[in-house]
Formats: structure tokens, C-alpha cells, sequence
């Protein structure tokens, strides 16, 4: 097998950890392409459900969603991440398969607008709280910028001191290609204990 790039390797363990008839969530929803990829993966029986605080990508995302016929399959928030356990229905506490963030600004949006680490710790806790027993969340890390150098630093920070028996922390990333490019974390959820 080649070495995957960044997006090609989240989609992967997504794939593998998102069925037909799963619940997903899509933390950071911007110009929806994820949304669609796991509204997919989620098939007819399954339902994805997606944050972003700005009106511009929800719009974009309900377009695209539409554009593929899968509008049906996805509930779509106009929030911050940070406060999905509140936002979720309690039906699908302990039923999410996998969750996606891409972290920083919104592509080709405003710049100044972009993830903080605390909201995105807080999160990453509750989803962490909610997925189920090998359920996955894929983080992609954009830190070519000020706010993305913070995020990143909150971020890894934070997981290295989780409980492993509790989650299974990955960080993927190219040790030789310049500026910055993007990382990826995946957390997964050992809730059975088994190291």
C-alpha cells in the first residue's frame, strides 16, 4: 500500500469505522465535502449530523448535500462544535461511529474566523463521552497559520495525557515536506478497556 496524503487517510479510517445505518457527526461542516462523504457512508438507514458557526458554510454544505440527494440523511446545526452534547439528540449518545474535524478557517471564506483550541478540546471531551466502543474521531490539523500554531500545540498537549485505556491516540503526519503541512489525530474509543 502507498503512503496515503493527509485527506485521503482520514477518509480511510472513517471508512472503516463508519457502517450503513451509523450515526456520524461532522465537527466543522465548511464547504461540506465530508458531509457528503459520510452522509454516504451512513447509507439511507444512518444520519450525519454537522456543526459550523457560519451561516455561509451551511449553506454551502445544504447545497451540496442537495446536489447528491442526500439532504435527507443529515441535520445540519448552525453552532459551535463545543456545544453538541447539548445539541444532539440523547437518542445517539453512545451510538456515534466516527466524527471529522478540519481544523482552522473555512476555504475561501474569512480568514479571521477560523477553530479555537478551547472550543475544539471541549468538543473532542464530549464527543469522547458519546461514541461508541470503537467508535473514531479524525482530526486534521491546518497549522500554517498563528491561530493553527495554538490549536495545534492545545491539541497535542491534550492528548498525549489521555487514558489509554480509555482511547487510542494516532498523529499522522510527513516529517519532510515543507511549510507546514497538515497533521492528522485520531482518537479511537476503547471503552472496553482492552489497551
Amino acid at each position: 500500500m502507498a503512503i496515503m496524503n493527509i485527506l485521503p487517510f482520514a477518509r480511510f479510517l472513517l471508512d472503516q469505522a463508519v457502517n450503513e445505518g451509523d450515526i456520524a457527526v461532522d465537527a466543522t461542516v465548511g464547504n461540506g465535502h465530508d458531509t457528503v462523504f459520510l452522509a454516504e457512508l451512513v447509507g439511507e438507514r444512518g444520519h450525519v449530523f454537522g456543526f459550523d458557526i457560519q451561516a455561509e458554510a451551511i449553506a454551502t454544505a445544504r447545497a451540496r448535500l442537495a446536489e447528491h440527494g442526500l439532504d435527507g440523511r443529515v441535520t445540519l446545526f448552525q453552532t459551535s462544535h463545543s456545544l453538541l452534547l447539548e445539541t444532539l439528540p440523547d437518542s445517539v449518545h453512545g451510538r456515534i461511529a466516527g466524527a471529522v474535524f478540519n481544523l482552522g478557517y473555512l476555504p475561501g471564506g474569512n480568514k479571521q474566523i477560523a477553530t479555537q483550541p478551547e472550543s475544539t478540546i471541549q468538543a473532542v471531551e464530549q464527543l469522547l463521552s458519546i461514541l461508541k466502543p470503537g467508535g473514531i474521531i479524525v482530526l486534521v490539523v491546518y497549522h500554517g497559520h498563528p491561530e493553527g500554531k495554538r490549536e495545534r500545540d492545545a491539541l497535542l498537549d491534550y492528548v498525549r495525557f489521555l487514558d489509554q485505556r480509555r482511547v487510542h491516540a494516532l498523529k499522522y503526519e510527513f516529517i519532510n515536506r515543507q511549510n507546514n503541512p497538515p497533521f492528522l489525530i485520531a482518537l479511537e474509543n476503547r471503552a472496553d478497556g482492552s489497551a
